[in-house]
């Protein structure tokens, strides 16, 4: 029989000596009571009341007193083997009257664990390494660098301190937000994910591509891709571990591409501003005179040039977005005739793939505050989108409302393709494209990119819902004027101008 089996025979035997007294009592009184006194029914019931709920008392009192003495043995010997309560006694096993070789044998092996926890301890402390010795992360091929809780660098070995340009020994101890002036290419920053993170996992790991940062004045612009781990708790001090994959040259040459392109695609502007004139012209002139196959010639000449024309403006809108110089004058404007007249635009585009634009302008919409030319770029753009991926499907729809929380929403909706869910959450990257539709759908990747953020400046939210095989439903917001309007009346020049840039500082501090 063991301990437990023990502790429980001796308990039944306890408590049934007790039940047994106090039912001996009261049966003793009841026959006294009766047979050998002529007392009352009341008072011989009474008294039998009395006995049993002193019986009571008196078995609750022994039981409290006697039955957990096995328990706050053990509870005696957790805390003193416990970290902050060293000063807590041993118990005193000798006048236990209960359960005593069950509570020896257990605290003995309460002393056995506290005793190999400690020893495990001590062998860690003694045979771990300090990062600084560690041959293995001073002589990785690729920047690392340890932070602790508050984003510090507590470590930075010798590649991450060349990479960078400042010396490893030099990052020690500097907050890591103000050595690497990283910047993301959307608001999934590192410092984002961190708090996130926090308070939610004990580890967690996260990659980001495609990050930029800027270290000194002499030193060229760095692009790399990001790895990170954090830990919680972890005993060394290091709660994350930065990994950096040096891109510099792939996505340097990605981004010189785009700034030739542009200077390229600018100087196209003034001989197809002529060629669309003069298609114009030709339309207006000799409309009634061309024969039904020259008419469809010259229908699709115009479509060509017009998706030639939004080719560049997505070109130079990329490059002032990434050299943060594309400026938006925010004004008030009738978002219904913006709407109307952007999508009456393309849909000379619409028609050559026999494709109908449909409107639907809910009713008291107001007046917004916007950057016309640009979020007409918006919505060439999500149109543009609907009408490659329609697919057979031979409509779209435009609608505008007025949301719950005051915004103007939009939406173009199609019923074509649809998106796989596996790459929605890369749409609005730069130069990102479904690689299921690419060979047979044309496009550059940056449509999207673009379109966030323009929307993004303008202080409204753009999103996407989509299933495959289904369609898909691009919306964006923007504020109506009357939120705008104080801020407004603030500004001399009577309009709020607005930055539309593609990346995003790393640390809301630094945030624009």
């Amino acid at each position: 029989m063991d301990h437990l089996q023990k502790f429980q025979a001796k308990l039944r035997q306890y408590l049934g000596f007790l039940i047994f007294v106090e039912n001996a009592i009261l049966v003793s009184w009841l026959w006294y009571a009766t047979a050998q006194t002529h007392f009352s029914k009341l008072i011989i019931y009474g008294g039998a009341g009395v006995i049993a709920i002193a019986g009571i008392i008196l078995l609750a009192f022994v039981s409290s007193r006697y039955f957990i003495q096995p328990v706050k043995a053990l509870w005696q010997g957790i805390l003193h083997v416990a970290s902050g309560d060293a000063n807590t006694p041993a118990p005193s096993l000798e006048h236990l009257h209960l359960g005593q070789e069950m509570v020896a044998n257990l605290t003995t092996k309460i002393y056995q664990l506290a005793s190999e926890a400690e020893h495990s301890e001590n062998v860690a402390i003694k045979h771990s390494k300090d990062l600084h010795e560690n041959f293995v992360a001073n002589n990785l091929p690729v920047s690392f660098i340890a932070l602790d809780n508050q984003q510090t660098i507590i470590f930075a070995n010798e590649t991450a301190g060349k990479y960078i340009g400042i010396d490893s020994k030099e990052l020690i101890g500097k907050n890591v937000y103000m050595v690497l002036d990283m910047l993301f290419p959307s608001e999934d920053t590192f410092d984002q994910w961190l708090k996130q993170v926090k308070g939610k996992f004990v580890t967690a790991t996260h990659s980001w591509e495609r990050v930029r940062i800027n270290v000194l004045d002499n030193h060229p612009t760095l692009f790399f891709d990001l790895a990170t781990y954090y830990n919680k708790d972890n005993p060394d001090g290091i709660e994350s571990m930065l990994v950096l994959f040096d891109h510099t040259k792939q996505y340097s040459q990605d981004d010189q591409a785009v700034s030739f392109i542009a200077l390229s695609v600018h100087e196209l502007r003034t001989p197809l501003a002529l060629l669309r004139g003069y298609i114009e012209a030709f339309e207006d002139e000799l409309a009634d005179s061309l024969s039904p196959e020259m008419k469809d010639f010259m229908f699709k000449m115009s479509a060509s040039a017009q998706q030639l024309a939004s080719f560049i403006n997505n070109i130079l809108n990329v490059a002032r977005i990434d050299d943060d110089q594309l400026e938006l004058q925010l004004h008030e404007e009738n978002w219904g005739d913006i709407i109307r007249s952007a999508a009456n635009t393309m849909a000379l585009r619409a028609s050559v793939r026999g494709i109908q634009l449909e409107y639907s302008i809910g009713p008291n919409i107001p007046t917004v505050g916007v950057d016309k030319l640009s979020v007409y770029e918006v919505i060439y753009n999500l149109v543009d989108n609907a009408i490659k991926y329609s697919g057979k499907s031979k409509r779209i729809l435009i609608s505008t409302y007025l949301s719950k929380d005051g915004l103007v929403e939009t939406t173009i909706q199609d019923w074509g393709f649809g998106i796989p869910s596996a790459i929605m959450p890369h749409l609005f990257t730069k130069f990102y494209r479904d690689h299921h539709n690419r060979a047979q759908i044309g496009g550059t990747g940056l449509g999207l990119y673009i379109c966030k953020a323009i929307i993004t400046a303008h202080g409204g939210n753009i999103w996407v819902n989509s299933k495959l095989d289904e369609g898909s439903v691009f919306g964006f917001s923007v504020k109506p004027y009357a939120e705008l309007a104080a801020e407004i009346k603030d500004n001399e020049n009577k309009e709020l101008v607005r930055s539309a840039h593609g990346w995003i500082k790393n640390h809301s501090l630094y945030r624009r």
